[in-house]
């Protein structure tokens, strides 16, 4: 009976830890590259670290925020698509993504803001592509609705 019992024991152990692994292979990490750049770009431009948030934009993307966000700054841009009462970005984190090919995602993030004691569910589009081996950069942005709302993702 003993014998049995553990054996039980053992293919229930098992089969959690089968469970976990399955999980964590299906599961996105946000620790991908595309994904990385998306969220270090998005928590640096909404907390006003214009150098950083910079250095994760396309040179084509660059050229439009010097030409048309407020004083060409990337963070201008960022904040001028909140309402004020929203308050700061408190972090963006990863939600999802879709492959474009081998060199481009379309990345989710959802956002905490300041509302409140933290305001979530802020729905935020980084389009994604690859510049070289290892390097990801942002060449688009859109959203900044509420998770809830149906245009966050059309």
């Amino acid at each position: 009976m003993r014998n049995r019992s553990l054996w039980i024991a053992g293919i229930i152990v098992a089969s959690v830890i089968l469970v976990i692994v399955i999980t964590l292979a299906l599961t996105p990490s946000n620790t991908h590259p595309a994904f990385a750049a998306a969220t270090a770009f998005m928590n640096a431009a909404g907390s006003g670290d214009d150098a950083t948030a910079e250095s994760y934009l396309s040179p084509a993307l660059l050229a439009y925020v010097a030409a048309n966000c407020p004083n060409g700054s990337v963070s201008a841009c960022i904040a001028s698509y909140t309402p004020s009462e929203w308050g700061k970005l408190i972090k963006a984190v990863f939600r999802r993504a879709t492959p474009d090919g081998n060199s481009a995602w379309d990345v989710d993030l959802i956002a905490t803001y300041e509302f409140g004691t933290g305001f979530s569910g802020v729905c935020i589009y980084h389009r994604v592509e690859q510049e070289s081996a290892d390097v990801w950069k942002v060449v688009a942005w859109a959203g900044f609705v509420h998770c809830g709302d149906e245009a966050s993702r059309t």
